[in-house]
């Protein structure tokens, strides 16, 4: 397929700039995977649209603050450091800017309340990417520092600057696992009322690992679906997780994944003889059109850019025909677009 053949007109005023006022007060569109219907509801509501026994599987990765702001040392010009991935040595991938000022050997640093960041570029990639080595002073971890110097890693569509209120907004509330560079957006919409909610109704839940990485949002540059790579990301599913979907696929009861990184871990697992096989490893899985789903049965996920690997994915589920009719209707109904935007919810 054509990349051209996921594009779509959106007006700049439905991209959330914030998150609703109330965490789950977002809308809920609910798309029928077989028939296109479409039912406009309140994610409050989720309970409704879900069956007893239906497991829900939640992402429960935890962001970061991988954004650090700082300048050039000695010359003090300013730099923006994005943090991608941690390597083994201890040294980080990551997109640095202004990339083509920032050559092997030059050096960084970050300061705020006390708190002093170094940094020294090594290598050059492509696309802007940096190796880039970091140390703290003697009595404090490179963690920490980052932790304390850091600023949330908003996408750039939201055209504002990170809030304090972001380093708990921009994560779910189920969230464990530091490694994620950005959220599992369709996870922002729970609360512990709706998961207690849905508990309550017969639904199952089981949280499994996949850390977002920039790969999850690299622009799709090739014209052709299929000439798209998506980069590796870190994924964990363990044995009692995997023993969960085991029992409900046997049973034949719906496995329904919050977000298109649950969607893509969930689909990368192995079965081997009717068995869910854990996993601690990296997923480069690219799912489009074609793609025959194994485990996933519901998917509740955000509104996607367009020409997205994300609404690929989503087409890939539910057919492009019924996903782009749904996001016409997503537009004409002024649903809130992307990362704090409004939720989707397809069975």
């Amino acid at each position: 397929m054509d990349v051209a053949d996921f594009d779509f007109d959106l007006p700049e005023e439905l991209i959330a700039q914030e998150p609703p006022a109330d965490r789950g007060g977002s809308r809920l569109l609910v798309l029928s995977r077989e028939r296109g219907a479409v039912q406009d509801a309140m994610f409050r509501d989720l309970g409704q649209y879900l069956l007893p026994g239906d497991l829900l599987v939640l992402n429960n990765t935890r962001v970061f603050p991988a954004r650090l702001l700082g300048r050039r040392d000695p010359s003090g010009g300013e730099v923006e450091c994005l943090l991608i991935r941690e390597f083994p040595s201890g040294e980080w991938e990551a997109l640095v800017h202004p990339g083509q000022k920032l050559k092997p050997g030059a050096r960084l640093l970050f300061q705020a309340g006390g708190v002093t960041l170094h940094g020294e570029i090594l290598a050059r990639h492509y696309f802007g990417r940096r190796t880039v080595r970091l140390w703290a002073g003697e009595d404090l971890d490179v963690h920490a520092a980052i932790e304390h110097l850091g600023h949330v890693p908003l996408p750039p569509y939201i055209k504002r600057r990170d809030l304090p209120a972001d380093r708990e907004r921009y994560q779910t509330v189920y969230a464990r696992d530091r490694g994620s560079i950005a959220a599992p957006t369709a996870g922002l919409h729970f609360t512990k009322t709706v998961l207690d909610d849905l508990t309550t109704r017969g639904v199952k839940v089981v949280e499994i690992t996949l850390h977002v990485g920039y790969g999850t949002f690299k622009p799709v540059r090739a014209e052709k679906v299929e000439d798209h790579v998506v980069d590796a990301e870190a994924v964990t599913v363990s044995a009692d997780a995997a023993d969960a979907l085991t029992v409900a696929l046997c049973e034949h009861r719906r496995v329904i994944a919050v977000g298109t990184t649950t969607t893509r871990a969930l689909e990368s697992l192995t079965i081997d003889e009717g068995r869910v096989r854990p996993v601690s490893g990296q997923t480069d899985l690219f799912i489009a059109p074609g793609h025959v789903f194994r485990i996933v049965s519901g998917l509740i996920t955000n509104f996607h850019l367009p020409r997205s690997s994300l609404l690929m994915l989503v087409t890939a589920f539910a057919g492009h025909g019924h996903v782009m009719a749904a996001y016409r209707h997503a537009v004409a109904s002024r649903y809130r677009f992307y990362s704090y935007g409004d939720a989707m919810l397809i069975v």
